[in-house]
């Protein structure tokens, strides 16, 4: 039987798996294309879905964002708060993600690295510890690493589509 960790550490893999996938052989100009004037790029979507990642396992892990602890801020030297993981940000801040796919794939990197170091040590009992109480029922630590993997899904998801409407442009 697979470990509830084996099942998250299997479905980051699948995430950076099609990471690799959508960055590949793109340009700078190819990720901060727009399908239309509001959409995201596939720069913001793949450096929302790893900046999720990064601040939200921190978090359970309680260690500091690579973002900050690495130096990718200074890397990205992107125009808006450091601990900014995208939510809530506008068109204009959107178009201002803009970096080589390198970069992008070395930030997804790290993080993904980082992540199956923490999700590697943990046993069933462990993810069952509670990490949110706002909620009813309170979100444990398997439920928060579910929701993150969704919402990266999407995004990856989100940045393939787009890759395959530029590709047919």
């Amino acid at each position: 039987m697979t470990s509830g960790s084996g099942l998250l550490l299997d479905a980051f893999s699948r995430i950076r798996e099609a990471v690799e996938s959508v960055l590949d052989g793109l340009d700078s100009a190819q990720l901060t294309a727009r399908v239309d004037p509001e959409a995201n790029t596939i720069a913001w979507l793949v450096w929302h879905l790893t900046r999720v990642q990064d601040s939200s396992v921190a978090d359970a892990a309680a260690d500091e964002q690579l973002w900050l602890a690495d130096g990718w801020a200074e890397r990205f030297a992107l125009p808006f708060d450091r601990r900014a993981t995208g939510y809530g940000q506008s068109v204009d801040e959107v178009g201002q993600v803009g970096t080589d796919a390198a970069t992008l794939l070395g930030y997804q990197d790290a993080v993904y690295r980082r992540t199956v170091g923490y999700l590697a040590g943990l046993d069933d009992a462990a993810l069952d510890r509670v990490v949110d109480t706002r909620f009813d029922p309170a979100v444990t630590l398997a439920v928060r690493m579910i929701s993150i993997i969704a919402d990266e899904l999407q995004h990856v998801g989100q940045a393939a589509y787009v890759r395959g409407v530029l590709e047919r442009r």
